[in-house]
C-alpha cells in the first residue's frame, strides 16, 4: 500500500515541505531514497526498536521509502516520527487520510519516546503556508511552534500517542500560547541596568548615540575601566523588539537549538559575546551542514568582540561585508544560503599590550613601536567601519563610593526611543533603512545635509586628522543621530563637533 506523510527540511531560515512517500509490498527489501543522510538511514535501527517497545513491529514486507524533492539532502534525525507513521500507514496500522493532513517531526529514543529538533518555528510557519491541519512534534517543543497561529500544534511524548490519535483511540490537546500577551509580559524584563555604573558619563554618552543611530562602537580602554560591564549594558537602551523583529530573531535561534521548552518567543534583543578564539565559520555560519553565525544570531541585537585585536585577523575580515550589507550569503559548489545579520557591532580592547597606554596613574611598560603594532592589528578598513571610537578611562574612587544614584536604563532608553521615532518617520518610503547607520550616500545627501560653518570644521577636520571618505559619511551619520538625540531638524556644528570627537583611533599621533 502506497501512502504519505508529511515532514519538512530548514536550509537557511526557511522550511521546506518534505513529502515521504511509503510503499508496503510482497517482498523482504528495505529501500530508503531521496538523498538521506547517515543520521537518516539510520532511522530504520530506531523506528524498529521503538516499534517493539511499545508492542508494535516493523513489517516484514518490502518497504520502500522515497523523500521528495529528491534534490534537497535530508538531514537529521527529525524524519524518524514521520517515517515511523509513513511505516504503519502503509501497513494499515494507522489511518492513513488522518496522517496526510499534519506535518509530523521528532526523533525516536529506542523506547518510542521523542527527543527534541531544531528548526521549530520555520517548519510551523511553512506547515501554515501550505494549509496544513497541525504540526505533531516533540512535546518540548510545542510552546515554540505554538507561536504561529492558525495552525494545531500537538505536543507528544512518545511514538503511542501519536499511533492512536491518528486511529481515534485518543484525543491530543493542543498547545496554545497568548503569543502577543506573553511577548508584551517578557518585553521589559532585564536583571541589569545603566544604573549600576557609576561615572563613565562621556562614556555612557557615547553608548547612547550608538544606541539612537545603530552605530557600531569601538571602547579604548585599561583593564578594569568598565568596557565589558557598558557593554552588556547596551540592550537595555536598545529600543525593545518589535513582533517582526522577534519572530525573526526566533526563527534563526530556532534553526540552531537555542529554544528551550519554556520559552515561545525571543523578547529581549539577543547579546552575543564570542570568545577571541572562535573560527572564520563559527562566526559567519556556513560548515558542512550549514548553520548560522554568531553574527547571524545576534541579528536585532549586540555582537561584542572583547579584546578585538586578539581575534585572528581573517576572522575580523570576514565581518566587514556584512557589516556593510546586513546579511551573509554562504556559498558553495550545490548551494547557496542567505542568513540576515542586522547587527551592532559593540568592540573593546587595551590601549597596548600591557593595557596602561595613556593611563593617568600607571606608566605603560610597552617598548617603542609596541602601541601602533597591537592597533594594527586591526585592519584600517575594519576600523573605518566602526562609526564610533571612544576613550575610556578609569572611574577615580569617588565616583565610585558615591551613593547618588546614576541615570538608569529606562531614561536613557526613552531619549533612544525617540529619536528612532523620528527616524522611523524620516525613512518610511525607503525600503531597509530604519536607522542613519544604514543610511547610503546617495541618501545622506537628502537626509544628512550640512551648513557652510559644519563643512568647514569637517574640513579641517579630514585634513588634520588624515580621514578616509568612509570616515566622511561615518561622522555626518554619527552627527544626524546626535540632531535628532537634540531633536533639530539641522545638523549644526557642534552636533559635528562631538561627531569628530568620537573619531579618537583617528587621531594623529594617539598610538605613539
Amino acid at each position: 500500500m502506497l501512502v504519505k506523510t508529511f515532514g519538512s527540511a530548514v536550509q537557511g531560515i526557511n522550511a521546506t515541505i518534505v513529502t515521504i512517500e511509503v510503499n508496503v509490498s510482497q517482498g523482504i527489501r528495505f529501500m530508503h531514497v531521496g538523498l538521506p543522510d547517515n543520521a537518516v538511514k539510520e532511522s530504520h535501527e530506531r523506528i524498529a526498536s521503538a516499534l517493539e517497545y511499545t508492542g508494535y513491529k516493523l513489517p516484514r514486507k518490502q518497504i520502500v521509502i522515497n523523500m521528495a524533492p529528491a534534490d534537497i539532502r535530508k538531514e537529521g534525525s527529525a524524519y524518524d516520527l514521520p517515517l515511523a507513521i509513513g511505516i504503519l500507514a502503509g501497513a494499515e496500522t494507522v489511518k492513513s487520510e488522518e496522517s496526510e493532513r499534519f506535518v509530523i517531526m521528532g526523533e525516536l529514543s529506542l523506547d518510542g519516546s521523542l527527543q527534541p529538533i531544531k528548526g521549530v518555528l520555520p517548519i510551523a510557519i511553512k506547515a501554515r503556508e501550505e494549509g496544513f491541519k497541525g504540526f505533531i512534534l516533540p512535546k518540548q517543543n510545542a510552546r515554540e511552534a505554538a507561536v504561529v497561529n492558525n495552525l494545531d500544534v500537538y505536543g507528544v511524548e512518545n511514538i503511542t500517542e501519536v499511533i492512536d490519535f491518528f486511529n481515534g483511540n485518543s484525543t491530543l490537546e493542543p498547545t496554545i500560547v497568548n503569543t502577543r500577551e506573553e511577548f508584551f509580559t517578557n518585553l521589559n524584563l532585564s536583571e541589569i541596568d545603566f544604573a549600576d555604573v557609576k561615572g563613565q558619563e562621556s562614556v555612557k554618552r557615547a553608548l547612547e548615540v550608538a544606541a539612537a543611530g545603530g552605530h557600531n562602537i569601538i571602547m579604548v580602554g585599561p583593564p578594569g575601566a568598565g568596557k565589558s560591564m557598558l557593554a552588556k549594558r547596551i540592550p537595555t537602551i536598545l529600543p525593545p523588539l518589535t513582533l517582526h523583529e522577534a519572530l525573526e530573531t526566533t526563527k534563526i535561534h530556532s534553526v540552531v537549538g537555542n529554544i528551550d521548552s519554556n520559552t515561545s518567543l525571543i523578547s529581549q534583543r539577543p547579546f552575543r559575546s564570542p570568545h577571541h578564539t572562535i573560527s572564520d565559520v563559527a562566526l559567519v555560519g556556513g560548515g558542512t551542514f550549514p548553520q548560522p553565525g554568531e553574527i547571524s544570531l545576534a541579528h536585532n541585537g549586540v555582537l561584542f568582540l572583547d579584546e578585538l585585536p586578539e581575534f585572528k585577523r581573517t576572522v575580523l575580515e570576514v565581518m566587514r561585508q556584512p557589516l556593510e550589507d546586513r546579511k551573509i550569503c554562504i556559498s558553495r559548489a550545490k548551494f547557496a544560503i542567505e542568513y540576515p545579520a542586522s547587527f551592532m557591532l559593540v568592540a573593546s580592547m587595551n590601549p597596548c599590550p600591557c593595557g596602561y597606554y595613556n593611563h593617568p596613574e600607571r606608566d605603560c611598560v610597552c617598548a617603542p613601536g609596541v602601541v601602533q603594532k597591537y592597533l594594527s592589528r586591526i585592519s584600517g578598513p575594519l576600523l573605518d567601519r566602526i562609526d564610533i571610537h571612544i576613550e575610556i578611562v578609569p572611574v577615580p574612587f569617588e565616583k565610585l563610593s558615591e551613593m547618588k544614584d546614576a541615570e538608569s536604563s529606562e531614561a536613557v532608553r526613552d531619549r533612544v526611543m525617540k529619536a528612532r521615532q523620528v527616524q522611523e518617520q524620516r525613512f518610511k518610503d525607503v525600503d531597509g533603512v530604519y536607522c542613519n547607520a544604514q543610511m547610503s550616500s546617495k541618501q545622506m545627501r537628502t537626509f544628512a545635509q550640512i551648513d557652510k560653518a559644519s563643512s568647514e570644521l569637517l574640513k579641517n577636520a579630514m585634513q588634520r586628522l588624515n580621514l578616509s571618505a568612509r570616515a566622511y559619511d561615518r561622522i555626518i551619520k554619527v552627527a544626524r543621530t546626535i540632531a535628532d538625540l537634540d531633536d533639530s531638524e539641522q545638523i549644526l556644528s557642534n552636533h559635528i563637533a562631538e561627531a569628530i570627537n568620537y573619531r579618537n583611533l583617528d587621531r594623529e599621533g594617539w598610538a605613539g
